[in-house]
C-alpha cells in the first residue's frame, strides 16, 4: 500500500521540499524533479514562475490538489501519467493510459533512423515512412519534424492509441503529413516505405512482473514481447522485405541484450544489419538494417 502524502501546510516551497522527501523516502528515482514538476502542475505554474512564487503560502484547496497528485506518485504512478504529456525529441506530447510512456532511451532510434536516412543522402527527398506500434506517434512525429518531405503512415493495434497520436499529430502541425490506421504492425501495409521504425513489445512475459510498478501499470499489449521477448520482431522481419523500398532502411529498438538476436531474424529475412545504435547508457539500443539497392 502506498505511503499517504505529508500534510502540507505554509509556502509552496516547503510543500515542494516536503513532497521531495516524501519520494525519496519511498525510494523513487528522482524525487526533486518529480516534486517540482506536480507542484508546478497542480498550480498551473511553469519552473520559473514555481521559483518566483516559491515563498507564497498555499491556499487550502491547492495544498489538497498537491497532496492528491503527491499520493498518485507514491502509488507508483509516472509523472508523465499524472500530468498528461511528456517531452519527445523536444516535442510536447500528450500521453494516457492507453499508450506506452516515450522515453529518452527511444529517442536512439531517431538517431539511428536519420542517420541510415543521411547516409543515403535521402533527406532532401520525398520520402514515405511507416511507424509500426505508433502509440503516442512519438518517432512519426520526430522524423516528420526532421524530414519536411516526408510523409508516413503510424500504425497501431489500439484504437485508443490511434485517438492520442492523432491529437499529437494535429497539435504539432503534422496532421497533414502523417496517417493513421489500425492493424497488427505492418500486417495491413502495402506498398513500399523507404523508411520503417518501431519500438516493438520486447519483455519476455516471464519477465514482465519483474519491470518496476510505473512500467507495469502501461499497457501490457505493448511491453510483452511473447515467451522469448522476440515475438513482434518476427512478425515485422516477415513483412519488412515486402514493404522496404530498394536501399530503405528499418531501424527497431532492441532489449539491452537482444540485439544480436534481431540483427539475426532480419538478416534471416534477406536484410542487411548494421552495426547497433548505442543509447546514453552504451547498451546497443536500435537495430538498423537495409534492404538490398536496386541492380
Amino acid at each position: 500500500m502506498a505511503a499517504p502524502a505529508p500534510a502540507l501546510t505554509g509556502s509552496i516551497d516547503s510543500a515542494r521540499r516536503a513532497l521531495a522527501t516524501a519520494f525519496r523516502n519511498a525510494g523513487l528515482a528522482s524525487p526533486e524533479l518529480d516534486a517540482r514538476i506536480l507542484v508546478g502542475h497542480a498550480l498551473g505554474l511553469d519552473q520559473a514562475a514555481l521559483a518566483a512564487a516559491a515563498e507564497r503560502e498555499l491556499s487550502e484547496r491547492e495544498a489538497l490538489r498537491i497532496a492528491g497528485l503527491g499520493e498518485r506518485r507514491l502509488a507508483h504512478e509516472s509523472v508523465a501519467a499524472i500530468v498528461g504529456r511528456k517531452e519527445f525529441w523536444g516535442l510536447p506530447l500528450r500521453v494516457s493510459e492507453a499508450t506506452l510512456v516515450p522515453r529518452p532511451d527511444t529517442e536512439t532510434v531517431v538517431e539511428a533512423a536519420l542517420d541510415a536516412i543521411g547516409a543515403s543522402h535521402a533527406r532532401a527527398r520525398t520520402l514515405r515512412i511507416a511507424d509500426l506500434g505508433t502509440g503516442t506517434g512519438c518517432l512519426l512525429a520526430a522524423l516528420l519534424s526532421e524530414l519536411p518531405n516526408a510523409s508516413g503512415i503510424g500504425v497501431d493495434i489500439s484504437l485508443e492509441a490511434l485517438a492520442l497520436a492523432r491529437h499529437n499529430m494535429d497539435a504539432l502541425g503534422l496532421a497533414h503529413r502523417a496517417r493513421l490506421t489500425c492493424g497488427n504492425f505492418a500486417e495491413a501495409l502495402a506498398g513500399r516505405f523507404d523508411l520503417i521504425v518501431s519500438n516493438p513489445p520486447y519483455i519476455a512475459t516471464h519477465e514482465f512482473e519483474l519491470l518496476a510498478p510505473e512500467i507495469r501499470r502501461e499497457p501490457r499489449i505493448a511491453l510483452d514481447g511473447g515467451i522469448d521477448g522476440l515475438a513482434a520482431y518476427r512478425a515485422i522481419a516477415a513483412d519488412a522485405p515486402r514493404l522496404l523500398a530498394p536501399g530503405g532502411a528499418i531501424v527497431l529498438e532492441v532489449g539491452a541484450s537482444q540485439a544480436t538476436s534481431v540483427a539475426a531474424l532480419l538478416a534471416s529475412a534477406g536484410l542487411a544489419p548494421q552495426l547497433p545504435k548505442l543509447d546514453l547508457a552504451g547498451v546497443p539500443r536500435a537495430i538498423v538494417a537495409l534492404a538490398q539497392p536496386m541492380r
